[in-house]
């Protein structure tokens, strides 16, 4: 798959590969923005805890994950993408995967992505993590995101709920072969990590 030179400008990227439930959620952020982060070198070892935002100021590297659910409509994979809210800290009003976020001291990816979907998009699914890669992308608002990301993967097959307002403005399936368009025509859509992420994705389903 190819990746628009606006979506990898600024980055820097290393990869390597390594029944659903609804869930109700109220109308408001579950992750505040003084939250810790972990801090990790880039082997991923933990360094220290440090809030939130200070570390997006300062471009810290920390550990998070992305989670990218599938389901498969006709034997076509298709992947749910979120519409990040336009409130969102950085990076709102984007499209991007499934669901994202940071682990807590002491949590694996997986579990940190189990705790996060319903909070994000009120439902559950098993997932598992797939891979990683590291990047480096500054939001408008001078935020910088520097993460060693931990790429998950799951399935969900029943009708989708609404996602928390607080979290998400919109969600869709779309398959694999449409993406590949969109990536393509318009890039700036996306959030800088989500095609990073896809393309480890991808190849695990």
């Amino acid at each position: 798959m190819g990746i628009g030179a606006s979506v990898l400008r600024g980055l820097y990227v290393t990869a390597q590969t390594a029944r659903p439930g609804h869930e109700s959620t109220p109308p408001m952020s579950v992750l505040s923005v003084n939250d810790a982060v972990l801090l990790v070198d880039e082997n991923d070892q933990p360094l220290r805890t440090m809030q939130k935002i200070p570390a997006h100021e300062q471009g810290l590297l920390h550990r998070a994950f992305s989670a990218y659910v599938f389901q498969s409509q006709a034997g076509v994979p298709h992947l749910l993408l979120q519409k990040r809210a336009v409130t969102k800290y950085h990076f709102g009003g984007l499209w991007t995967n499934t669901c994202c976020g940071h682990p807590l001291e002491g949590e694996t990816p997986a579990q940190a992505g189990m705790r996060r979907l319903p909070q994000e998009m009120n439902f559950n699914t098993a997932l598992r993590a797939v891979g990683t890669f590291t990047y480096r992308a500054q939001s408008e608002n001078g935020l910088i995101e520097h993460e060693l990301d931990h790429v998950l993967i799951g399935e969900f097959n029943d009708p989708l709920p609404a996602p928390n307002p607080a979290e998400a403005d919109d969600m869709r399936w779309i398959s694999l072969e449409a993406l590949d368009r969109e990536l393509a025509q318009q890039p700036e859509q996306y959030t800088p990590w989500f095609a990073l992420g896809l393309a480890i994705a991808r190849r695990h389903v």
